[in-house]
């Protein structure tokens, strides 16, 4: 496939494979004509190129199968395809998986990041602070994590002043990747922003997280289990509302600062499950009884943040984002989503 001449209609973006990604390209491909996406993505479990078989075709579109931390593949990629812009998504972000194994979560999250903006800097950058003629706009987008700032009591909420105090391997991680993203301009001059998202949830999620596995189980007559007393409280954004805040945060959102993009659908874990259940009894019923018979408390999950909610006011400000999807009708269309799967 022939390069696009157009250097800066040109986003390299990092797991696009993986559950936000795979939602964000096609989003992106199909609001910018003008655009090409390359796709880096390592295929991990959590990568599933099934989820991008719609554009899969798309001469605007290119997949290349690697690592974030591969520095020789990072240069080759800018130098080949003129990358004019990254949006980075690729990240380990299973909290269960960082307790028992944090050392992927060092490499990729930390690691990686760090890889990518040296890749920017070097190929973007004259010298510090000095972009090179054909890449003045060029700009590099670092996708994060309302967990970096720890856990709220039953009030208050985050905001991009919070101070970080993370809690668990992933979110430490994440935390050091958004500081190396800071100290890329602060110290280089290169043009990035960050935005920290709340809980996503929605279609082509992995199967390991909380709405897909409260699903999955239920359908599959198993057990659901739910971590605790069940009372952990989420801030829940729907995917597709998440791909319209990363997109106004890219195209404008100011050089240097972050974004906080939260859903204003503030649930407990047990809230959750029921009403996911409710829909299920309604959608896809059992032949007998309810599918909340099948919920279980097991063990809570170590360090377990008792509840995030984010104040999105400043992108809802000062770019005129706002969350579109009802919770309801957005588990709605989940719960179709992974039925249909099922079949």
């Amino acid at each position: 496939m022939p390069d696009n001449s157009n250097n800066l209609n040109t986003t390299l973006i990092t797991g696009g494979a993986g559950f936000i990604g795979s939602n964000f390209i096609p989003f992106f491909l199909e609001k910018y004509s003008d655009t090409h996406v390359v796709n880096l993505d390592k295929l991990t479990y959590a990568g599933n190129l099934e989820h991008l078989k719609e554009i899969e075709n798309n001469n605007r579109y290119t997949f290349l199968e690697g690592d974030i931390c591969d520095a020789d593949l990072i240069t080759t990629i800018f130098e080949k395809h003129s990358i004019g812009s990254v949006i980075h998504f690729a990240a380990e972000s299973h909290v269960d998986n960082s307790i028992a194994s944090p050392d992927a979560f060092i490499q990729t999250n930390i690691h990686g990041t760090f890889t990518l903006l040296e890749g920017a800097k070097k190929y973007w950058l004259e010298a510090p602070n000095r972009p090179k003629k054909s890449f003045k706009a060029a700009r590099f987008h670092h996708i994060s994590t309302d967990e970096v700032y720890g856990s709220l009591g039953h009030e208050g909420y985050f905001t991009e002043e919070t101070p970080y105090a993370p809690n668990s391997p992933y979110s430490a991680s994440k935390a050091a990747s958004d500081f190396l993203v800071r100290s890329y301009y602060h110290t280089y001059g290169l043009n990035v922003v960050t935005s920290n998202c709340s809980n996503n949830y929605g279609p082509k999620q992995h199967n390991e997280k909380l709405i897909p596995t409260i699903i999955r189980k239920a359908l599959a007559g198993e057990k659901i289990p739910i971590y605790g007393d069940g009372k952990n409280i989420r801030d829940w954004l729907y995917v597709l509302d998440h791909c319209k805040g990363i997109d106004l945060v890219f195209n404008q959102g100011k050089t240097g600062e972050t974004y906080a993009i939260g859903g204003d659908n503030e649930h407990n874990n047990l809230d959750i499950v029921r009403t996911i259940c409710g829909i299920l009894d309604e959608l896809y019923p059992k032949k007998t009884g309810s599918y909340k018979e099948q919920i279980a408390f097991v063990e809570d999950r170590l360090g377990h943040d008792m509840r995030y909610a984010i104040d999105a006011s400043k992108i809802k400000n000062k770019l005129g984002w706002q969350a579109e999807t009802n919770f309801e009708t957005g588990l709605r269309k989940t719960v179709l989503w992974y039925i249909e799967q099922s079949k």
